[in-house]
């Protein structure tokens, strides 16, 4: 029987650890615009990335970092000017978000039909949350709250056998802030407890932000895509600051 917890969970970053393959699908996707770059990633650029990982909010931004770190900027370089950096960069190209976001997805859509198995080992959980998830499923409600296009949420969950419905993934598909979507489903559970995890701290501020939403409890996963100075400043917050372990235990 469930009882009276809902949980909407951010999904890169809490759920899955897929730092390597958004470099790659970023690095694949800034080949087609850029035709000078070398077709593989050098694995250094990928763990360069790694420690940019924390600016990006949507997926198809990785198409910019790992432009600019190919163009040999550095990470602190990429840190201290990333907006308008990544604006210029577009400019150049003369895309728009939405173009890049449809060539980022495209990408990955390619790379899934060529070969799906890797593209799935490129995206793994982080150690003990698919038990994690099939428990929270056992005895709450949980909602996936992600700017990742759904269709790629749904590979990663299938292929990691846990279930879980279409309508409580909300995606980048819904045109939809991860405010937007909490005040949805405090309306559609309106006597029950909510917890929303994330590990973005600029998210989190933000949310905070929306005095109709003081009544979630926020989980700042640590363990996710964050700087040792978000960890400083979210100490400052009323967030529930929790390292995988205790996640996994709560």
């Amino acid at each position: 029987m469930k009882d009276s917890l809902v949980y909407a969970l951010d999904f890169d970053g809490v759920i899955c650890d897929s730092a390597v393959e958004t470099a790659m699908t970023g690095w694949k996707a800034a080949g087609r615009l850029w035709h000078e770059m070398p077709r593989e990633v050098p694995p250094t650029m990928v763990d360069r990335f790694r420690a940019v990982r924390p600016l990006i909010e949507t997926g198809f931004e990785a198409i910019l970092a790992m432009r600019l770190l190919f163009l040999g900027e550095t990470v602190g370089g990429i840190y201290s000017n990333y907006e308008a950096k990544s604006k210029a960069l577009m400019e150049e190209a003369r895309v728009s978000p939405g173009e890049l976001k449809q060539l980022f997805g495209e990408t990955r859509d390619l790379w899934i039909a060529e070969d799906r198995e890797h593209w799935i080992r490129m995206n793994p959980l982080f150690d003990g949350i698919a038990d994690k998830l099939r428990a929270i499923g056992e005895r709450h409600t949980w909602y996936v709250v992600t700017t990742k296009q759904e269709r790629f949420v749904k590979e990663i969950l299938a292929a990691h056998a846990i279930e879980l419905a279409d309508e409580r993934i909300f995606g980048l598909d819904r045109n939809m802030s991860k405010p937007e979507v909490l005040k949805g489903l405090l309306k559609a559970h309106p006597e029950r407890t909510l917890y929303f995890a994330e590990d973005r701290l600029p998210t989190l501020l933000n949310v905070r932000k929306h005095p109709e939403l003081d009544g979630i409890g926020l989980i700042f996963a640590l363990w996710g895509y964050n700087t040792p100075e978000d960890k400083t400043l979210a100490e400052a917050q009323p967030f529930m600051l929790q390292k995988l372990e205790e996640f996994l235990e709560s």
